[in-house]
């Protein structure tokens, strides 16, 4: 009986484990779960739910209070504590953002004052004070006096320190411990996420004894990290030291405090309280403590202590082969100030020393001090090597790798070490020095579809201007003359030095309406006071965009910032917008000037003309947070879209220009690329029907037409596929995509799943400024435990899995380095473009580069590749999902160490276009498991498409010339591409290929009837049929020759939108077709038409010069001067444009190509 009941235990423990965690959204709250999965910031609200609940069941009728100045890697801890409201409010903690960081940290001195009156509510406030590295610095002021002055006893101050130590989202690089030092606050540096917690609650409570602020050191590995985490009361606890001597009276803060008498306490006593407390409560501890003999140690704090465990893994260093070798290592918490006396014992039997931490040497130099008296020390290594030359560097990050290299050819230099670990040593230093070749092309951080800063920060020509703090600060790689910047509130500061040595008159200055909230108008009141020539343009777009479209505190409105800039005596104040209507002129100061966005530069070169100090507000809202709000019903929607007629376009790019937009994008037709709206990312900013281009047409109403999905049968079962990763393992996962395709979302989905599936995972996103386009990467490591994943970060050589949802971004030198060439790539071939596709129309996206690089990077057979996105788009109708297809790819090779129904679990929590995402994601696995099936399920065979044959393209050109004007004007191209394709030599008929869709080109001028024609011949109907469902009507965009007027701000002829029934009109133009070079053909008397025929009969003259002079020598010169055809594109100036550039293009080349016939009499002569 007792051994069939022990039986029965066994099986129930076993299937207990088989069976998926029960899992809530709601448990990163619900203190009475132990282990959650939550981010950064969520683990942050949960410490103050956490902390208030220890004060309860203290006795101790606390209250928290939180505030701060958001920024990377600290940028959406507003929006979390905002979103988590209900259980704050419940919990007495009070969440208020700051206008900026040293007022917000004097709101929290405040909050310690509150018992010195007798007029407290609570027996005391827990605080909290957030802001990144440069808000840490502008604090320092009031750092120095809130420490001096105290703590409350039953209250206590956390300092959230956000360092971004790569400057990944920042404007510089930065470190504030040392900020931190100067005012002598202690700095706490946790390790990963759980540790944040431990050591939030540990730092309230030093606080509140030593009297102290505590910094808590936030850095992107910790604060925005996800990982499923135990955050449970009963694993936290606190005690006070008993050997410290206290002062009479405490160290807490005092009415009526001298200053000399707060400064005693803080060196004689606050200090010595914080070591204290550490001592108590093992902050810092021994992990290894080096076997019998130690002889070597490793110190190391924060992330940095997860490289040198991540090092030691790599290195296949365990805790017993540590004893053995003599190697010991002490993991610091407080890295200043270093508690003395633990280190001292850790350190004393020791022969070397090595010191692990990123950026300066902070401890090394306070260790190298604390042990500077020792009868016999260490020789300490850390920044430097024994030498005296570098060893980690001070710039950038570390990584495991470095560490590891480190410890081997410096720390246990001249030790015998097992040949195992040397071996692997030798494989990282490998992985290390791995270099590839660039493919040309990167994927960089850019505005987003319809952003108001695509039109805001345009200059005018010959201006200069500088760049300010938020997303406009990106103007800088956009070839706008915007360069340069200042600290955040400092903005044009730098001029009014400048100015005096400058033979410049004037700058512009770019300044968000974050900015001038935060602390910007000062610098404005400053360049008045000095007398410079400036104008400030406030670029308003009503949310903090780069930090996730939060609202400015204080909600100041465009007339509000007005009424400032007027008191503050500036010369001229305007104000331009997308929309004149949102404006009451009577809300504004008396000398305001409105205006429209497209007299943009007519204002700003009337403004630099003041003298003085000008402004101008720029009111749009962003882009982005317009999506948001029109999604929640809270911004009108307009009924309205634009799209391209690709036969109408001419692929010349002024579009691009004029709108710097990134939702127009290449079609490749067989008429070469053209363009078209990305209808997905489309903001409806409407500034790309300013190209000059007939092409263009605005349609209402009705909607846009969504293919119907293609339903996964019920009756396919997908089998689990073979795990290839062992399951003892910790698998890492490069995840790779751009910014705003949902990318992120897929390392959440991991994670999720992970935890479901009760394992480990650890997750850190790499999103930085790359949230606006640019390159996105997810380092995802999951393991059997959490206690197996060490660095979440992953070090070269140390991915087994790149998912790249993006394969430009994959293809770049640093994600390769990062692979384990025994790793596998599974890529999507999609060839979205880059933002510089705006600004270059020929831009070339290089798969075949990418696809090699990406093969060679890893053994032969472990590269897959698959178009996701079209697959999306045929089985779903939604790019969106080809990042969950691309997991269900990965998922189905065995590649993801998870369970099936873990992660579509995972898939109905995220509770997000559930249906259309578990379907993804089953596409994504039959794509692996039954490819034929899907083929069967599509309907779609793919089959690549092939190069047109020379007669092929010649055909097809003939029919499209009949259609454009007869069979007669067909048959003179065709004699003329005859003659050419009896000289072309070239097996691929290269030159005869190129003079086809040249002289086609020439031949078939866009001209008023053919735009017309082009419009009318029902092709543009079918694309409004497939695009469109419901009755729609239709703005033309035109500038029709002789009607149009000069536009005066540009110089072009003027556009002008017509209705409808412009159709009707275009349909009577294209019949006239047959007047086109008669006399009776008004519009080929214009200088445009005169031009183009010109050129049309010059390129035939040159094809027959090509001809007759054709030879192997000359032969791809002629197939280079067939080319130049290509280049001539769009309409009226912009074409205009292109003829100079061919001509004197043309004129070079011909130069070059000399006919045998000339050859000879020169020789002869």
């Amino acid at each position: 009986m007792d051994g069939s009941q022990d039986n029965s235990k066994e099986i129930a423990d076993r299937l207990a484990g088989d069976r998926l965690n029960a899992v809530s959204l709601a448990d990163k709250y619900n203190l009475d779960t132990d282990v959650v999965f939550v981010n950064g910031t969520q683990a942050l609200v949960r410490m103050c739910l956490m902390q208030s609940e220890i004060d309860r069941q203290h006795g101790i009728n606390s209250a928290g209070y939180v505030t701060g100045y958001r920024g990377s890697p600290l940028g959406g801890i507003d929006l979390q504590f905002a979103q988590a409201s209900a259980p704050l409010t419940d919990s007495q903690i009070v969440f208020t953002p700051a206008l900026n960081e040293d007022l917000a940290a004097t709101a929290v001195w405040g909050t310690q004052q509150a018992a010195l009156h007798g007029e407290n509510t609570h027996d005391g406030v827990f605080a909290i004070w957030y802001g990144k590295g440069p808000g840490v610095d502008r604090t320092g002021d009031v750092f120095r006096h809130a420490n001096l002055a105290g703590t409350d006893p039953k209250g206590g101050v956390l300092a959230l320190m956000g360092d971004d130590h790569t400057g990944e989202s920042s404007t510089v690089c930065h470190q504030s411990e040392y900020a931190m030092m100067d005012v002598m606050i202690p700095v706490l540096n946790p390790v990963n996420l759980e540790e944040m917690v431990q050591f939030g609650l540990h730092g309230w409570a030093m606080s509140r004894y030593s009297g102290l602020w505590v910094g808590l050191k936030c850095v992107k590995d910790n604060i925005e990290s996800s990982s499923s985490a135990r955050l449970s009361l009963e694993q936290f606890s606190s005690k006070l030291p008993n050997d410290v001597d206290l002062p009479e009276g405490g160290l807490n803060i005092r009415r009526n405090d001298h200053r000399h008498s707060q400064e005693e306490r803080l060196h004689k006593h606050k200090i010595a309280a914080a070591h204290g407390y550490v001592r108590a409560n093992q902050i810092d501890r021994v992990i290894y403590s080096g076997g019998k003999k130690a002889r070597f140690g490793i110190v190391a704090t924060g992330k940095a202590y997860m490289d040198v465990l991540q090092a030691l893994s790599d290195l296949g260093i365990s805790g017993a082969q540590a004893g053995k070798m003599g190697l010991a290592l002490y993991k610091v918490g407080m890295s200043w100030p270093v508690e003395p006396s633990g280190l001292t014992a850790f350190a004393r039997p020791l022969e070397r020393l090595f010191v692990v931490e990123e950026k300066r040497g902070l401890m090394e130099e306070q260790i190298k001090s604390i042990l500077y008296n020792l009868p016999a020390r260490p020789l300490i290594l850390g920044k430097k090597d024994a030498d005296g030359e570098r060893l980690l560097p001070e710039e950038g990050s570390i990584d495991g790798v470095q560490v590891a290299l480190a410890m081997i050819d410096h720390l246990l230099a001249g030790q015998k070490i097992p040949k195992d670990i040397s071996a692997r040593a030798e494989h990282l230093r490998a992985s290390q020095c791995r270099e590839f070749a660039s493919v040309g092309l990167a994927r960089t951080p850019y505005f987003c579809a319809g952003c108001p800063h695509n039109s805001s920060t345009v200059l005018p020509d010959g201006a200069r201007g500088y760049a300010g703090i938020c997303c406009h600060w990106m103007a800088q790689f956009m070839d706008r003359s915007v360069e340069g910047n200042t600290h955040m509130g400092g903005e044009g500061a730098n001029w009014i030095g400048e100015a005096c040595f400058s033979s410049r008159d004037h700058v512009f200055q770019n300044m968000g309406d974050g900015t001038f909230n935060h602390s910007g108008l000062m610098a404005i009141r400053a360049a008045f006071a000095s007398g410079v020539n400036i104008t400030y343009k406030i670029l308003y777009n009503d949310a903090v965009a780069i930090t996730g479209g939060q609202t400015h505190e204080g909600d100041l409105t465009p007339p509000q910032i007005a009424h400032l800039l007027s008191a503050s005596n500036i010369e001229r104040l305007a104000l331009v917008t997308d929309d004149l209507s949102r404006h009451n002129r009577s809300d504004y100061p008396a000398e305001t000037t409105f205006h429209h966005r497209l007299e943009l530069q007519r204002v700003q070169a009337e403004l630099a003309k003041i003298a003085g100090t000008t402004a101008l507000i720029y009111d749009q809202t962003c882009a982005t947070e317009k999506r948001r709000r029109r999604k929640r019903g809270l911004m009108e929607d307009p009924d309205k879209r634009v799209i391209i007629n690709p036969e109408v376009c001419e692929g010349c790019g002024d579009c691009g220009v004029q709108s710097n937009c990134v939702a127009i994008l290449p079609l490749e037709t067989a008429l070469g690329r053209k363009r078209q709206i990305d209808q997905s990312a489309c903001n409806k900013d409407f500034s790309c029907v300013n190209g000059f281009c007939p092409s263009f047409v605005t349609v209402s109403g009705g909607t846009l037409a969504k293919p119907e999905p293609v339903g996964l049968s019920s009756d396919i079962a997908i089998v689990e596929p073979e795990q290839i990763i062992p399951e003892d393992k910790v698998h890492s996962i490069l995840l790779t995509g751009v910014g705003g395709t949902g990318v992120v979302t897929i390392g959440a989905l991991l994670g999720m799943a992970a935890h479901i599936d009760k394992k480990g995972c650890g997750i850190i996103d790499m999103a930085g400024l790359a949230q606006k386009g640019g390159a996105v990467t997810s380092h995802i490591r999951i393991g059997p435990n959490a206690e197996d994943i060490s660095a979440i970060r992953i070090g070269p050589g140390g991915a087994d899995l790149m998912l790249g949802c993006d394969s430009l971004v994959g293809a770049e030198q640093y994600q390769l380095k990062l692979m384990n060439p025994d790793g596998h790539i599974i890529a999507n071939l999609n060839q979205m473009p880059t933002g510089e596709f705006t600004r270059d129309p020929d831009q070339q996206f290089p798969a075949e580069q990418i696809i090699s690089r990406l093969s060679h990077s890893v053994k032969d057979g472990n590269a897959s590749f698959c178009d996701a996105t079209q697959l999306a788009l045929g089985l779903i109708g939604d790019a969106i999902a080809s990042n969950l297809i691309m997991l269900g790819v990965a998922f189905q090779k065995g590649l993801i160490p998870l369970r099936s129904e873990a992660i579509e679990k995972a898939i109905e929590l995220n509770n997000v276009a559930v249906a259309q995402s578990l379907q993804a994601f089953r596409w994504g696995r039959l794509y692996v498991a039954d490819p034929d099936r899907l083929a069967q399920q599509t309907q779609q065979p793919v089959m690549p498409a092939q190069p047109l044959s020379a007669n092929a393209i010649i055909n097809d050109r003939f029919d499209r010339l009949v259609a454009y004007q007869d069979t007669e004007y067909a048959d003179s191209y065709r004699a003329i591409m005859q003659n050419v394709q009896r000289c072309d030599h070239d097996k691929a008929e290269r030159l005869t290929i190129a003079a086809a869709k040249g002289l086609y080109k020439l031949m078939a001028i866009k001209d008023e009837y053919e735009v017309a024609r082009l419009f009318t011949d029902g092709t543009f109907t079918q694309q409004l049929t497939h695009q469109f469902d419901g009755d729609i009507s239709l703005r033309f965009h035109l500038a029709p020759p002789i009607f149009s007027k000069t536009d005066p701000r540009t110089g072009r002829p003027l556009k002008r939108e017509y209705g409808s029934w412009m159709a009707g009109v275009m349909s009577v133009l294209a019949k006239m077709k047959g007047l086109r070079g008669s006399m009776f053909d008004l519009f080929g008397y214009t200088a445009e038409r005169q031009r183009e025929r010109r050129w049309r009969d010059r390129y035939q003259n040159i094809l027959n010069e090509l001809c007759a002079g054709l030879n192997d020598n000359n032969y791809e010169l002629a197939v280079q001067i067939a080319d130049i055809a290509q280049d001539i594109r769009g309409f009226g100036p912009v074409r205009e444009a292109s003829f100079a550039r061919a001509d004197e293009t043309l004129d070079r080349l011909m130069t070059q190509f000399t006919p045998p016939a000339k050859q000879a009499q020169t020789k002869n002569a």
